[in-house]
């Protein structure tokens, strides 16, 4: 049966499309508590017409990503793409010049299918030093003024370091952390959209 804005040929809502690992993925979280879920519920009310789509998948890496993103973009044809990617790759110490031509390939390919990206930086511990560490971070910031697209920071910095916003694992957000990593993510965003 149609719904009445297919019958009336109304435009289906555009599509934003959260392209993360197990930060955004939710992992350890119902899946209505996470930030993905929060965002969805923040656009209806504030009356932004956007119907968000999560493709992350816990554990995901820049090169897994990659190799997946076009099908996405073909799939769901989003007017926005959330990049939340790397930490996998950080933490398994994975060389940068690869870490940066994954995320160079999903930019363009991004650019290409006219989708509009927003990268979130990801910091990572210092166990391969502190020149990994600062060479990774920095990533982010270069890709953003290469591609012209805006880089949101500070994501896992606002709870990573209070253990009543973590797992037990000390890795990933519990569900009390969702709200506070919506608000990281919701001005920079929120710049992207239309009414």
């Amino acid at each position: 049966m149609l719904s009445l804005s297919t019958a009336f040929g109304a435009a289906p809502a555009p599509v934003i499309l959260v392209f993360g690992d197990s930060l955004s993925a939710g992992y350890g979280v119902s899946v209505d508590a996470t930030w993905v879920a929060l965002l969805q519920q923040r656009l209806a009310k504030q009356g932004y017409g956007y119907r968000v789509v999560n493709a992350s998948v816990s554990g995901e890496t820049t090169g897994g990503a990659r190799a997946r993103l076009p099908r996405a973009l073909e799939l769901h044809k989003p007017a926005l793409v959330i990049i939340e990617l790397g930490g996998n790759d950080g933490l398994r110490g994975l060389p940068l010049k690869q870490v940066r031509a994954n995320f160079d390939a999903m930019l363009e390919q991004a650019r290409t299918a006219g989708v509009r990206p927003v990268l979130v930086a990801m910091r990572i511990p210092s166990n391969y030093g502190p020149a990994y560490t600062t060479q990774f971070h920095a990533i982010y910031g270069e890709l953003g003024q290469k591609y012209s697209v805006p880089v949101i920071d500070g994501f896992m910095e606002s709870v990573a370091l209070d253990d009543k916003l973590m797992q037990a694992d000390g890795i990933h957000p519990n569900a009390q952390a969702q709200p506070i990593l919506l608000d990281v993510i919701w001005p920079t965003v929120s710049r992207q959209l239309k009414k």
